[in-house]
């Protein structure tokens, strides 16, 4: 998939002691058969081996959808399972390092939560950025909430894809429709659901209503 046709929308982060499946390979068919995009593996704490098995198991079926896995973090795992991309936050590799070892082809998204932070990813090669915290999260306990209006001052100064993340869900989701970000990031809202894939269907349509 060439990074031109790659659909944001839904983008969905990995969690797996929010799931509510009996596996995470269920819960992430779930997703995608409900209209998840984009698939990030998040494993935060599993060894190098076991995150390397899971990358693959995961990506075995999100090939099947034709849907692009980005690997959070892990420039290796990435590398070791061709997964489509890495996302990185402002404590990993830097973005400029990372295109160096993955080349043009791969994707990288880089998290930013300032105008300034996020004009460096742009000059340092991100291929998209994720934003946030939109809304308070459990996910991320120490996340700081940046709001809608710097969202709106990020998405003036960047030209490439914004998906924004934290605290996403289907009673706040469409606040955030009109500005002119490229998708959603969503975590327990969709993976925690009962029923993952009506989850992501719903919040989908809540989106692309825009």
């Amino acid at each position: 998939m060439k990074k031109s046709e790659i659909d944001y929308t839904l983008y969905l982060c990995t969690d797996r002691d929010l799931m509510s499946t009996n596996t995470l390979e269920e819960a992430v068919e779930q997703a995608i058969l409900g209209g998840c995009s984009l698939v990030q593996l998040r494993e935060k704490h599993s060894s190098s081996r076991e995150f390397f098995e899971m990358a693959k198991r995961i990506k075995w079926i999100t090939d099947q959808y034709h849907v692009p896995l980005i690997i959070n973090d892990r420039i290796d795992i990435a590398m070791a399972v061709n997964a489509a991309g890495v996302h990185l936050g402002q404590e990993d590799i830097p973005a400029k390092e990372a295109r160096r070892i993955m080349g043009q082809d791969k994707i990288i998204g880089v998290s930013a939560r300032t105008v300034e932070l996020a004009c460096k990813a742009v000059e340092d090669g991100a291929d998209y950025l994720g934003v946030g915290a939109m809304f308070a999260t459990n996910t991320k306990g120490n996340a700081k909430v940046i709001g809608k209006e710097k969202l709106k001052e990020i998405r003036a100064a960047v030209s490439i894809p914004i998906v924004a993340i934290g605290g996403i869900n289907h009673n706040n989701a469409e606040q955030l429709v009109d500005t002119g970000i490229n998708g959603l990031a969503v975590v327990s809202s969709v993976i925690g659901a009962p029923d993952i894939q009506a989850a992501a269907r719903k919040m989908r349509a809540i989106f692309i209503k825009k």
